[in-house]
C-alpha cells in the first residue's frame, strides 16, 4: 500500500450524526424525540453527509503534498522479498517409472504457492551419498590385525596399503547442518553419490529413462548442493566466497585398460552452475553421456574381488539389496591441480531445482491509454503480494515492449519506459518530457507477472508436498505433470521478508536524509546494515578503526560492522545468537556498494567470552522459594542478553552506582539495546540486579568465573574486593554457567557449564565393519 499520512479529521458520517444529536438538548430542549425518519433528523443526516465529504477532501490535501515530496525523493515502500530454497523432485510411480521433464514455472501449491526457477528432468532415481572415511584409531587396530591377510587377497604390499570405512552421509536425504567435510575426512577427497533405482524389478525401465529422446538433446541431471557454513566469531574475509573448481564424473560399465579392474570415469560437462563453483547454495546441471555408457561396477567380492579398491573405485556397498539397485556412481571432487584442505557440504541431492515463493499470473490487459501524461495503472495484486519487477514485461499496443526503469526523470521524451512500483502494484508512464506518453487508444498489456513474497514463505524442511502443475513446452499453458511428482524438501526455504509498513517507511525518511544511501558515519553503517535485503538483523555495532584479524584498534581507514541475527529470545540461555555466513555475506554485499572507496570494511560476528556466575540470596517471608530463585536466574540472563528485548526487560539495567569511575567513562549503552559491547562487568553490578528482584531480602557476594584451561575458574578477589570481568572492546559476556542458591554463601565451584551447547558429553563408539 502507498504511504498515507494521518487524517486531519478522522470523524466519520456516523460520528457527525451522533455528535449533532447529542447537541439537541443544549440548543433545542423542546425537541425531545429525534427519532430516525423525523424531518429534523433527516436534516441532521444531510448536513452530516455534506460534512463527511468536505472532511474527505480536506484530508486529501496533506496526503497529496506528502506523496509529492516522497515521489521527489524516490522513496516508495519497499516490496516484500520472496523466500527461496532448493528441493528434489521424485517420480511417484514405482511400477512404471519414467523421466518427467519439468520446465521452469512448475507450481507447488501447498501450503503456499512456490514456482521453480530452472529446467529439470525428474528421473526415477534416488540418491545416497557416501565418503571413504579415514580410519579412526579403533578402526585401525582392527585393520592392522587383518593387514597381512588383506595384502594376500589384493596382492598388495602390506606397507603400501591403507583402509577406509564406507560411510553414508546425509542419511534419508536429510540436511546435516554442521556440514560434512568430504575433503578432510575422506581418503580420496571425493564425495560419491549412488544413483539407485527404486526397485531391482524396474532396473531396465530406469535405464531406459536415461536414454535421450529423438526430438530433444542430450539428457541432463540436476544436482542440488548446499554448503556447510563454518564462520568463526571474528571472521573478516567475507567478500565473495572463494570458488572451488571441481570435477563431476560418472562411472561406466566397462574398465578398458585398467589392470585392477577399476571402472572408467567420464567427466561430465556443466550446462548450468548456480553454485558458482561451490561458492554458494544452488544447483549444477550435468550433461549425461549415452545411456549405454552409464553403469556401476559390481560390489560382489565373489565376482569382483577388487571391488572398492583403488582411488578411482567407488566405495564398496556390502548390503546386497542396496548394491543391486545402483545404476551408476556420481563422483564429486576438487580438480587435481587445485589445492584445498577442507570443503563442507550440508546436503546433496539429485533431480534438484531452485524455487521461489511467487505465483505466475496470466497476461492481462490493464486498460486503454487516454494519451495523457503520468498515466498510472493498477496491476490488481494488493491481495496477492508484492510484484517481481524483474520478470514482468509491459507492451503498449503494437509499439512493442516498454522497459521498466527506476527513475522516469532520467528518461528522454522518446524513451519507451515505465516505472513499476512492486509494493504498490502500479505502473506509471512518462509525461512526454521524461518518458514517452502511450499513444491514445492503445491497450496496456502486462505479461510474465509474478507475485508473492513475505515471511510466511520461510518454511521448515518437509513443508512442501507435490508438484501441482507444469508448463506445457508447446502451448505454454499449465497442466498436470505426466507422472505424479513428490517434492523432497531437505532444506528450509529462507530469505522471505514482508513489505515495508507505513511506520517503518516514515522512520526511514530521516535516516535517508542523513546518509543519502551512503555509508560514511557510524550511524550510516548501522542504519544501512539493518536494511540489508533478505536477512533480519537485530543489532548492529560499528567499531571504527578496528581491524578484526589483528585484533588491533586505531587503524586508519578501517571500519568493522558487527551484526547479530534476529532470533527468538526463548529463555535467554546459552549458546547466544551468532551470525552465520549467509547473514554476514548479505550485510557485507549491501554495505560494500555504499562505502567510500578508500574505506577498508569488515562485517563480523560477535566474540563471546564465557562467564560463570554464582550467587546466594535470602528470601523474604511470604514468597515462594522456587519462584524467587527462578526470577533471579531470569533477571541475570535478561540483563546479560546481547539482543534488545524491549523496555520491559531493560528496566533498571546497568545501574550507575555499580559501575566504577574508570568504567563510567566508557560507552555505557548500546545503540540498539542489549548488553553494551566491550563494557567490563563487576560483581557489584550483578548484586544490584539480583537485589531488585521481588522477594529477595538480601544478596551474598556474587562470585564470577572465567574460562582457564578449558574449565571455569573463579576470578581472584571474588567476594572480598570489587571483582571485574574484563572484556575487550569487541567482546560480550556469554553466561554459560549460572548457580543461584538460597543462603549466605554462594557456591565456590562451577565445574559443568550450563547450556554451553558444546556437545562435550557425547559418547563415541568404535565402528566395526561387518565384512572385511
Amino acid at each position: 500500500m502507498p504511504i498515507k499520512p494521518p487524517a486531519l479529521d478522522d470523524r466519520s458520517y456516523q460520528d457527525l450524526v451522533t455528535e449533532l444529536v447529542a447537541r439537541i438538548p443544549a440548543h433545542t430542549p423542546e425537541w425531545t424525540n429525534p427519532r430516525v425518519g423525523d424531518p429534523g433528523r433527516t436534516l441532521i443526516e444531510l448536513f452530516a453527509w455534506l460534512g463527511d465529504t468536505i472532511l474527505y477532501r480536506a484530508n486529501l490535501i496533506p496526503e497529496r503534498q506528502r506523496l509529492a515530496f516522497l515521489r521527489l525523493l524516490g522513496m516508495p515502500l519497499e516490496a516484500a522479498i520472496a523466500a527461496r530454497g532448493i528441493v528434489s523432485l521424485q517420480v511417484d510411480d514405482e511400477k512404471n517409472p519414467a523421466a518427467v521433464e519439468v520446465p521452469p514455472g512448475a507450481v507447488i501449491g501447498k501450503p503456499l504457492p512456490f514456482s521453480t526457477l530452472q529446467y529439470a528432468t525428474a528421473y526415477p532415481l534416488t540418491a545416497r551419498s557416501y565418503i571413504k572415511r579415514q580410519l579412526t584409531d579403533d578402526d585401525r587396530k582392527v585393520f592392522d590385525q587383518l593387514r597381512r591377510d588383506l595384502s594376500d587377497v589384493y596382492h598388495l604390499a602390506p606397507d603400501n596399503m591403507d583402509g577406509y570405512m564406507t560411510t553414508e552421509v546425509f542419511e534419508h536425504g536429510e540436511m546435516n547442518a554442521a556440514g560434512v567435510d568430504f575433503v578432510a575426512d575422506s581418503v580420496d577427497k571425493s564425495l560419491w553419490i549412488a544413483l539407485m533405482a527404486p526397485d531391482v524389478k524396474v532396473m531396465a525401465q530406469v535405464r531406459k529413462s536415461l536414454e535421450r529422446d529423438k526430438d530433444s538433446g542430450p539428457r541432463a541431471l540436476n544436482v542440488g548442493v548446499a554448503l556447510g557454513y563454518d564462520v568463526p566469531a571474528m571472521s573478516e574475509n567475507l567478500g565473495n566466497r572463494a570458488r572451488v573448481p571441481v570435477l563431476w564424473e560418472i562411472t561406466t560399465p566397462w574398465a578398458p585398460g585398467n589392470k585392477d579392474g577399476a571402472p572408467s570415469l567420464i567427466v561430465l560437462e556443466e550446462l548450468l552452475d548456480t553454485t558458482q563453483d561451490l561458492s554458494r547454495h544452488g544447483i549444477v546441471r550435468l550433461s549425461l553421456p549415452a545411456a549405454d555408457s552409464i553403469g556401476a561396477p559390481s560390489n560382489d567380492v565373489r565376482i569382483s574381488p577388487s571391488a572398492g579398491v583403488g582411488a578411482d573405485s567407488p566405495p564398496r556397498i556390502d548390503v546386497a539389496e542396496d548394491a543391486a539397485r545402483i545404476v551408476a556412481w556420481l563422483r564429486l571432487r576438487p580438480q587435481p591441480s587445485y589445492t584445498i584442505t577442507s570443503l563442507k557440504l550440508a546436503w546433496v541431492g539429485i533431480n534438484a531445482v531452485e524455487l521461489e515463493q511467487r505465483e505466475a499470473l496470466p497476461a492481462r490487459v490493464l486498460g486503454v491509454s487516454d494519451g495523457g501524461s503520468d498515466q498510472t495503472y493498477d496491476l490488481g495484486t494488493h491481495a496477492i503480494g508484492g510484484v517481481d519487477t524483474g520478470s514482468l514485461t509491459v507492451e503498449v499496443g503494437d509499439s512493442g515492449r516498454w522497459a521498466a526503469v527506476d527513475d522516469l526523470g532520467s528518461a528522454g521524451p522518446l524513451d519507451q519506459v515505465v516505472h513499476v512500483d512492486g509494493e504498490a502494484g502500479t505502473l506509471t508512464f512518462g509525461d512526454g518530457v521524461h518518458g514517452r506518453v502511450p499513444p491514445t487508444g492503445m491497450q496496456v498489456i502486462v505479461r510474465d507477472l509474478r507475485v508473492g513474497g513475505g515471511r510466511t514463505g520461510n518454511l521448515p524442511p518437509g513443508s512442501l508436498g507435490a508438484v501441482d502443475t507444469v508448463l506445457d513446452r508447446v502451448t505454454g499453458n499449465a497442466r498436470k505433470p505426466d507422472k505424479p511428482l513428490k517434492v523432497l524438501q531437505a532444506l528450509p526455504t529462507s530469505g522471505g521478508t514482508d513489505h515495508e509498513t507505513v511506520i517503518e517507511a516514515e522512520r526511514r525518511i530521516p535516516a535517508y536524509f542523513r546518509h543519502r544511501d551512503r555509508a560514511v558515519t557510524a550511524a550510516d553503517y548501522r542504519d544501512l546494515a539493518k536494511r540489508a535485503p533478505g536477512v533480519e538483523v537485530a543489532r548492529v555495532e560499528v567499531l571504527p578503526r578496528f581491524k578484526p584479524q589483528e585484533r588491533q584498534s586505531d587503524v586508519p581507514g578501517v571500519v568493522s560492522v558487527m551484526v547479530w541475527p534476529d532470533k527468538p529470545t526463548a529463555d535467554f540461555t546459552a549458546p547466544y545468537p551468532r551470525a552465520d555466513r549467509p547473514l554476514l555475506e548479505s550485510v557485507h554485499a549491501f554495505l560494500d556498494a555504499r562505502r567510500p572507496l578508500a574505506t577498508e570494511m569488515y562485517v563480523i560476528g560477535c566474540a563471546y567470552k564465557p562467564l560463570g556466575v554464582s550467587v546466594a540470596v535470602q528470601i523474604k517471608d511470604g514468597f515462594a522459594r522456587e519462584q524467587v530463585l527462578l526470577a533471579v536466574r531470569l533477571a541475570l540472563r535478561r540483563y546479560l542478553w546481547p539482543l534488545p528485548i524491549g523496555l520491559d526487560g531493560r528496566e533498571g539495567d546497568w545501574p550507575a552506582a555499580a559501575v566504577p569511575s574508570s568504567e563510567a567513562q566508557r560507552v555505557d549503552s548500546s545503540a540498539d539495546g542489549g548488553y553494551p559491547i566491550g563494557r567490563s562487568l563487576t560483581d557489584r553490578e550483578l548484586e544490584i540486579v539480583v537485589a531488585r528482584v521481588p522477594g529477595v531480602a538480601g544478596v551474598s557476594p556474587v562470585r564470577l568465573f572465567e574460562t582457564k584451561n578449558g574449565r571455569l575458574a573463579e576470578l581472584a578477589g571474588a567476594g572480598k574486593a570489587l571483582t571485574t570481568f574484563s572484556l575487550q572492546p569487541f567482546e560480550l559476556p556469554e553466561l554459560t554457567a549460572l548457580m543461584v542458591t538460597e543462603g549466605l554463601d554462594a557456591v565456590g565451584s562451577l565445574t559443568v557449564p550450563f547450556g554451553s551447547g558444546a556437545g562435550g558429553n557425547a559418547v563415541y563408539v568404535p565402528v566395526v565393519p561387518e565384512v572385511c
